[in-house]
């Protein structure tokens, strides 16, 4: 079976692709300094929350800004953000299963983070 509009297809998966990953960052980056959604402090291993040098919430702060910059980044760059968001959804997922806890989070960032890369792909021909 061809598809008549494969273009139009394309180009809407990459858009849906690039507004779920460039404002579900902000929207937890943004969450790191209120907690509405969750205890963000909860998540870090406490093996690293032993070794900082301030509170563990101090670091989920940071986190959160570097979480809003990786959003922005998507909306403005998709071929680059969506690489630096998949790395960093690997890098918490990696973290989460280190801790032994959150499996179920750890797999879900996995599986968000193929998709992360779809949008990087994705890029490369949607202009």
């Amino acid at each position: 079976m061809e598809v008549t509009n494969s273009n139009g297809i394309v180009r809407s998966v990459w858009s849906i692709l690039r507004l779920t990953f460039g404002l579900v960052p902000i929207v937890a980056g943004l969450d790191k300094f209120t907690d509405i959604l969750t205890n963000w402090d909860m998540y870090l291993h406490p093996g690293i929350a032993s070794m900082l040098p301030f509170s563990v919430h101090t670091f989920m702060q940071i986190v959160g800004v570097i979480e809003i910059i990786a959003g922005v980044l998507v909306l403005i760059r998709p071929a680059i953000g969506g690489y630096v968001v998949m790395a960093w959804l690997i890098g918490i997922a990696l973290q989460l299963l280190a801790s032994g806890k959150y499996f179920d989070v750890a797999v879900r960032d996995l599986v968000m983070s193929i998709s992360a890369m779809s949008l990087a792909r994705l890029s490369k021909v949607v202009k």
